[in-house]
């Protein structure tokens, strides 16, 4: 039985080396498909791991509150997503704030108002500019690191703000932009930090802060029209050890305040990356059934050779035959031929698949990510394609009268 898989190995070889250039051809159908959902999968899980290791870096005793029910994210929840964060009515409520403030293994609190608007200093920044008016604890909270000067403080004017280290070159030329006038909705505010550089546009709080102007809670009030709009809260535990509980009363004491509905979501620890992982899996499934189609395409390309090659090889099939070969041997022949082709495509496409998503990593925030579950999607998909469009030709070169074979070419 080992000699006859050799010897089906070796024929395929000897097969596909007689007719190179229809057997690379063939193969970069299979090529261009796996590159494309390998190059896929790999992006998606380098954006994916970005927050997740930022929850990480924190020390893991992070919570996370967030106004409305989360539900798995659906294609009419992905286009409304922006709109929904930024005009939508919140739930949360600044007498939520000073509930978790006063649960016992809480470190720090801060809520998240986030506006957008006209931001100018002396150009004009990008339009829907972010704009989060918070707390001098969201230093903390969130582990922010200062380039020059502080961040919020109580002591100082409420027109005061911080800013990202690229909305400081988009407004003024240079980070250097400490004791500068920005104006925030037409308001003047005084710079009186810059934050140093995250180059981290994907994270869980939803926002670019390289391109964020972060104003005290008491102003965004103001601009905002009197209006509350708390969009999140931050909240950082005394330890990891501490999560669970402070967690499980923090929401005790949010459906307090809420009359038991349950209208907010609290994630905690590694689930706050939760929603965004889902919503980059849902991306990633979307795109990957459309690059998917290239694999039927490609599937296609190497039935039809292996049909194209089953006709020119009758004879060949009837002496085989003739021999006392059976039709699981020619079954076995002609499918190990039509899987040299899809693996060798799937070799070349897993290669250039990396090679494409790195490629694409220049232009983006993270890069790519190498992981075994990719490794062996590339591997599935390559040998389920050449088994599907294999198995036919192979069944139809078994089916061959031997006589009527040998007699065709006479």
């Amino acid at each position: 039985m080992r000699f006859l898989i050799f010897n089906h190995i070796q024929n395929a070889r000897e097969s596909l080396k007689g007719n190179r250039l229809r057997s690379f051809l063939t193969m970069m159908g299979i090529t261009v498909g796996v590159a494309s959902i390998t190059a896929i999968l790999a992006l998606s899980a380098g954006a994916s791991k970005i927050v997740t290791d930022q929850i990480n870096d924190l020390g893991g005793n992070m919570i996370v509150i967030r106004p409305g029910r989360e539900t798995a994210p659906n294609l009419e929840r992905l286009g409304q997503m922006s709109g929904q964060q930024h005009y939508a009515a919140s739930t949360l409520t600044e007498s939520d704030v000073a509930s978790i403030s006063r649960v016992k293994d809480v470190e720090a609190v801060a809520p998240l108002m986030i506006l957008t608007g006209a931001v100018k200093g002396s150009s004009d920044a990008p339009y829907n500019t972010p704009i989060i008016a918070t707390t001098p604890e969201l230093a903390k909270v969130n582990d922010l690191a200062i380039k020059d000067g502080q961040f919020l403080d109580e002591a100082l004017n409420d027109n005061t703000t911080v800013i990202g280290a690229q909305l400081s070159i988009n407004t003024f030329g240079t980070e250097e932009s400490i004791g500068k006038t920005l104006f925030v909705r037409g308001q003047p505010f005084t710079i009186v930090g810059v934050l140093k550089r995250t180059n981290s546009p994907v994270n869980y709080n939803g926002v670019d802060l390289d391109n964020t102007a972060f104003i005290n809670s008491q102003s965004g009030f103001t601009l905002n029209q009197g209006g509350i709009q708390i969009q999140q809260i931050n909240v950082r535990t005394k330890s990891v050890a501490s999560l669970p509980t402070a967690t499980k009363e923090i929401t005790t004491a949010l459906l307090r305040n809420h009359y038991n509905q349950a209208d907010f979501s609290t994630y905690s620890g590694e689930a706050i990356a939760q929603p965004t992982n889902q919503l980059f899996t849902t991306i990633t499934g979307i795109t990957t059934a459309i690059a998917a189609i290239s694999l039927i395409v490609g599937g296609i390309g190497v039935m039809n050779i292996m049909l194209v090659s089953v006709a020119e090889r009758t004879r060949e099939i009837g002496i085989r035959k003739a021999v006392g070969a059976s039709n699981t041997d020619i079954v076995s022949q002609f499918l190990i031929e039509s899987l040299a082709l899809a693996i060798g495509g799937g070799i070349s496409g897993y290669v250039v698949g990396y090679s494409l998503a790195f490629a694409v990593s220049t232009i983006l925030t993270f890069d790519p990510v190498f992981t075994w579950e990719i490794a062996g999607i590339a591997a599935a998909v390559s040998l389920t394609v050449g088994v599907l469009f294999g198995i036919y030709p192979a069944i139809r070169a078994a089916r061959k009268d031997p006589i009527n074979a040998l007699r065709q070419y006479e």
